[in-house]
């Protein structure tokens, strides 16, 4: 493991690339499965939100980190993008949990429909009901659910933004 940490980039600059590029490319894949048709739940939707602070936040440090200016803000920026991203991991620990039925998720894409079906209700819940199910693992990639994935993937933007911010260069 020293070996992959020994490589990663030690600049600021680097950092910032390093986080701005994996979290676009991983947005980017997850766009093209669902132009593949795997259209997503609401939490995969949520996690998204990640991704789409992360990457403007990567190219800001990454403008500050280039102008020279703004070290103790450049580090900031790094520490909230760790935070960005470690948030991400909970939520991608809670999505699986529910594909996994280890615990329930929210009614608004695992539950069912209201108790007794009345005939003026009905429509109404109708209405509401999700298509995609949060509970129901619609793809899966060497084995793991895009959560899953969404996971490591996450775990490490958190830790190399957190590496970053710990850096002293």
């Amino acid at each position: 493991m020293s070996l992959i940490v020994d490589r990663l980039p030690q600049r600021a600059t680097h950092n910032a690339l390093a986080i701005g590029g994996l979290a676009f490319a991983t947005i980017a894949g997850a766009w093209v499965f669902q132009g593949l048709g795997f259209a997503p739940c609401d939490l995969c939707l949520e996690q998204r939100y990640a991704y789409y602070a992360g990457i403007p936040l990567a190219a800001i440090v990454f403008a500050l980190a280039s102008s020279g200016a703004g070290a103790a803000a450049t580090r900031a920026l790094f520490w909230l993008l760790a935070l960005v991203f470690a948030a991400n991991v909970a939520l991608a620990v809670y999505h699986s949990g529910v594909e996994l039925h280890l615990w329930a998720g929210p009614t608004a894409c695992s539950g069912s429909l209201g108790s007794p079906l009345a005939g003026g209700n009905l429509l109404d819940q109708l209405a509401n009901v999700k298509v995609v199910s949060c509970d129901v693992v619609q793809l899966r990639v060497f084995g793991l659910s895009l959560a899953n994935w969404n996971v490591f993937l996450s775990a490490a933007l958190s830790a190399l933004a957190a590496r970053a911010a710990l850096a002293r260069a």
